[in-house]
């Protein structure tokens, strides 16, 4: 069982001071009936942003900045090695809760307050990522901070994206340069690993009665829109088999989908009909245009090709078919789930593993570095809602099991082997 120094610093987290602390970020957008709005690069999120650099600083730390504006709230370590990251984001959903991304960049910054409580400096440099617009629901798309760290080739393009009110991503960046000129910006940067800290979002580890889990991957997702067409018609005065009805079609197409994803096992199948578009949209018109879109989830390549398969086969002159997003699966790193189970068991705290149907930014930085990420319980499975909320015990536990791998792996001297070392340097 390991019993080095990451345990020792474990001791010293702290259950009320991590309690503190989220409930003085969550005032930053804070909504009158609980929850908070606070999203990307607003007013809000900038003030919030000012209050993590102070408290950094406090700690003696180092802050950086880069043209995406993400924030690096950085602890040296004895040798400047390729730092150890964990973060998450800030930003939050329009009516949000106060623990989705911030319990990750909070137990974060409490990792960095129980290195320097129990007077610990690691072989490598330890760094708290604050990813930006990991939500989407200011810019769109979602994770653009942590994609574009990877890729920064992307930022060219998202610089163009507008808000609801025709605010520019370039427009916002350049304000919240503006608000932090004394911070220091950098490029894309090796790194050592990055282990995300999250909340589940999901009723799996409560309905279990597991405090943690160790994450093996993120589901692949494919996203498609189907635009079924017909003629638009009198819905009194044209006979049924002389219609050409846009929406019966739709319907039909659905309801096929779903018989055929009822095929599958159903542990890890995810099917979501999110948005319907029906035009004319009156209640006495036949439809002439009926789109809907699907939200396809699974863990296996294969099964996520057989539904592409489908998709293709529905296709027809009255049948649009558009592939809109996809993404493989991710599988997490081997080695670094390896050194969160020994961290775990070290600690005696209770853990199983999931998958995330869920995207994080540990989705792009897993093609950057040896990736890996921790799940939390969620009361109830609820998220992106201000009833939010994880039992305080099991918050601490999880800022324990971080403080631990965190620790553990920034004290070795040769990186963890990445599947893709092509993609980053590890020593």
């Amino acid at each position: 069982m390991l019993k080095g120094v990451g345990v020792q610093v474990a001791d010293y987290i702290s259950q009320p001071r991590l309690m503190a602390r989220l409930a003085q970020l969550a005032e930053f957008g804070a909504l009158p009936h609980g929850g908070v709005n606070r999203q990307a690069l607003s007013g809000e999120e900038l003030a919030a942003r000012a209050w993590l650099i102070d408290w950094a600083f406090a700690l003696g730390c180092e802050v950086i900045t880069d043209d995406c504006a993400n924030l690096f709230i950085r602890r040296a370590g004895r040798e400047d090695l390729p730092p150890v990251v964990t973060g998450s984001h800030i930003d939050t959903q329009p009516c949000g809760g106060n623990l989705d991304g911030c319990y990750g960049v909070i137990a974060g910054m409490e990792c960095l307050s129980a290195l320097a409580h129990a007077e610990i400096t690691t072989l490598r440099p330890i760094e708290v990522a604050i990813w930006m617009n990991e939500e989407g629901s200011r810019f769109s798309p979602g994770a653009m901070g942590s994609s574009a760290f990877v890729q920064p080739q992307r930022l060219a393009d998202y610089r163009h994206h507008q808000d609801a009110q025709g605010v520019t991503l370039q427009q916002a960046l350049a304000r919240c340069h503006q608000r932090f000129p004394h911070l220091p910006r950098r490029g894309t940067v090796p790194m050592a690993a990055f282990v995300e800290l999250h909340i589940e979002q999901g009723p799996v580890l409560e309905k279990a009665n597991q405090p943690l889990a160790v994450v093996q991957g993120i589901q692949g997702v494919r996203w498609y829109q189907v635009s079924c067409l017909g003629q638009s018609a009198h819905a009194g005065t044209t006979p049924m088999g002389d219609r050409k009805d846009a929406m019966s079609l739709a319907r039909q197409m659905a309801q096929q989908l779903e018989e055929q994803a009822a095929t599958l096992p159903a542990d890890q199948l995810r099917l979501t009909f999110g948005r319907w578009e029906v035009e004319p949209n009156a209640i006495n018109t036949i439809a002439s245009r009926a789109t809907f879109t699907l939200d396809f989830r699974h863990e296996d390549p294969a099964v996520l090709a057989q539904f592409d398969d489908w998709m293709q086969q529905i296709a027809a002159d009255n049948v649009l078919v558009e592939c809109v997003f996809s993404h493989p699966p991710v599988a997490f790193n081997a080695q670094l789930l390896a050194q969160q189970y020994a961290c775990t068991q070290a600690l005696q705290i209770d853990t199983t593993t999931l998958t995330s149907g869920a995207f994080h930014d540990a989705m792009h930085l897993a093609s950057h570095c040896p990736t890996s990420m921790f799940f939390v319980p969620s009361h109830n499975g609820i998220s992106h809602n201000p009833a939010e909320y994880t039992d305080p015990q099991y918050l601490y536990l999880g800022a324990k099991a971080l403080a631990c791998c965190l620790t553990e792996l920034a004290n070795q001297p040769i990186g963890v082997p990445h599947e893709h070392p092509h993609l980053s340097c590890l020593l």
